[in-house]
């Protein structure tokens, strides 16, 4: 099967294409065929030596990527929740060896769920790694409740077009930042608000915010807990909300947490309900072909992603 594989950290051209046998299975794992891969900006981290890097390059050489929909072809000896023939989605063994660039993945079925025949391999892809961080993190750790008021930085990103998203099926008032070219993209998504960040701080426009979702990290979270009621709520991503940050928080009678998204088939079938009964909805805005994996890469890396970019097969 084709595969791409990275023997050390670095740049896209360490992204190197190679033939490599069909994944055996053990125990629960099925046997996709891969259709569609979802591309996130922690696999370009990864692939540069960040990321989670640290926690996989004793698997060298390493295939990166998580989120996958296609076709299973296979099943192990103890996997009895799919058969052949069904269409499945999820994220693989994150924060682990996932192994998602390739032709063909072994997944334990108790990370994926049911591609609803209404949403494309495209779209199933896409809403895997981000779509189960903003559910994950705001389900299941803040709570959000309806009413509370919710700010959401890169609202037209890949974890904040979902976020935007379930936020507002939950009942909270929304408020998203992102660039005036993506305002209408935003507030299509159900955003009740728009701050163009280019054009306002923030800060000086909002106040009294229960939740804030980070997806920026830096100076961001530091003007981020001046809008924060006492009592609210604040996630930073990429930072992971160091205990400096945590400690800032907490002197001003704030929550910081620390998260990060695992792979989990009972979210999956939740978020594929989501999908089905259309409550969310995945935007790719670019596709790439396999053999163009450097250049998702790049596009990833530049920071310009509205919605998801997705790999097919």
């Amino acid at each position: 099967m084709k595969t791409i594989i990275i023997k050390e950290f670095g740049g896209v051209e360490n992204l190197e294409y190679t033939e490599l046998p069909l994944p055996e299975l053990n125990g629960n794992e099925v046997l996709i065929e891969v259709k569609a891969i979802g591309i996130n900006p922690v696999e370009a981290k990864t692939r540069a030596g960040i990321g989670i890097a640290g926690k996989i390059k004793e698997f060298m050489p390493l295939i990166l990527g998580w989120d996958v929909s296609g076709i299973v072809t296979k099943t192990g000896p103890e996997a009895v929740k799919f058969k052949v023939g069904d269409a499945v989605f999820g994220m693989v063994n994150f924060p682990g060896h996932g192994k998602a660039y390739a032709e063909y993945v072994a997944a334990p079925e108790d990370q994926l769920a049911l591609k609803p025949a209404s949403v494309s391999h495209n779209e199933a892809a896409a809403a895997s790694l981000a779509a189960l961080t903003a559910w994950q993190s705001i389900s299941h750790l803040i709570k959000i409740k309806k009413g509370d008021r919710v700010l959401i930085h890169s609202a037209a990103g890949g974890v904040g077009h979902y976020a935007v998203q379930i936020a507002k099926n939950l009942g909270a008032y929304v408020i998203g930042t992102s660039s005036s070219a993506n305002r209408d993209f935003v507030l299509g998504l159900g955003a009740d608000e728009h701050i163009d960040y280019k054009e306002n701080r923030f800060e000086d426009v909002v106040s009294d915010i229960d939740f804030v979702y980070d997806t920026i990290g830096g100076d961001n979270i530091d003007r981020s807990l001046k809008v924060i009621k006492n009592g609210g709520s604040i996630i930073s991503l990429p930072s992971n909300l160091n205990g400096e940050v945590m400690d800032k928080a907490k002197a001003l009678g704030i929550n910081g947490y620390q998260f990060m998204v695992t792979s989990n088939g009972k979210d999956m079938e939740t978020l594929a309900g989501q999908l089905e009964r259309g409550e969310l909805k995945s935007h790719v805005s670019k596709t790439f072909p396999f053999d163009k994996m450097h250049e998702a890469h790049q596009y990833i890396e530049s920071g310009r992603t509205v919605g998801k970019i997705v790999v097919t097969l």
